[in-house]
């Protein structure tokens, strides 16, 4: 999804709408699985599904309020799936491919939340990015900010999108230091655990 379909048909109005309903039973199946027991499943489950209301709403009737529940509730989502898998990927126990597939997902998400972060600030900041012309036209806004939060995420940064506005380029700060320290922490973590699952 992050690396061919969004980037070769996000301009696809339709396509978009099946990726966001695959993407939203992807979702709902992490939670399933993730959570403690079904009454977990069903509190935290009451998330996606305020989501996919706003989402409707604003698809049919768009005002203010329901564009910042729209944004709100997206930064939730993402948020409770990354706080759920990286409860399971830092349990006490040996390190596992599991563990580590877990820890490459929360990376992925965390692109994804600022990828939503800066697709909102780009349309509601007038000027906030500077975005160079593409001559393809496959080329969709969700699919340049995925692409720029991956390459902020990674500290490469090519300029072809660059921050404008003060609170844009504090946004991007925030991801690079995020990019930076994520992996550090995360490792060093899962190799301490595995260097005291070995002495034991």
């Amino acid at each position: 999804m992050h690396f061919i379909l969004i980037p070769l048909f996000g301009s696809y109005s339709r396509f978009m709408v099946v990726i966001n309903i695959f993407w939203m039973l992807f979702i709902m199946a992490g939670i399933i699985s993730l959570a403690k027991d079904k009454k977990q499943a069903l509190l935290v489950s009451i998330i996606p599904f305020l989501f996919l209301t706003v989402q409707w709403i604003d698809f049919f009737q768009p005002n203010v309020i329901v564009v910042f529940a729209d944004l709100f509730l997206s930064v939730a989502l993402m948020l409770l799936l990354i706080g759920l898998v990286l409860i399971k990927v830092l349990e006490p126990g040996p390190v596992t491919q599991y563990r580590i597939i877990g820890s490459i997902v929360v990376y992925m998400l965390l692109v994804n939340l600022w990828c939503t972060v800066y697709l909102f600030v780009f349309k509601h900041i007038e000027g906030s990015f500077q975005i160079a012309v593409s001559p393809f036209d496959s080329s969709s806004e969700q699919a340049n900010f995925m692409y720029f939060s991956y390459i902020t995420m990674t500290s490469t940064g090519y300029g072809e999108i660059v921050p404008i506005h003060p609170f844009a380029r504090s946004l991007v700060q925030i991801e690079v230091l995020t990019g930076v320290l994520y992996p550090v922490i995360l490792i060093g973590r899962l190799v301490s655990d595995a260097n005291f699952s070995l002495k034991k």
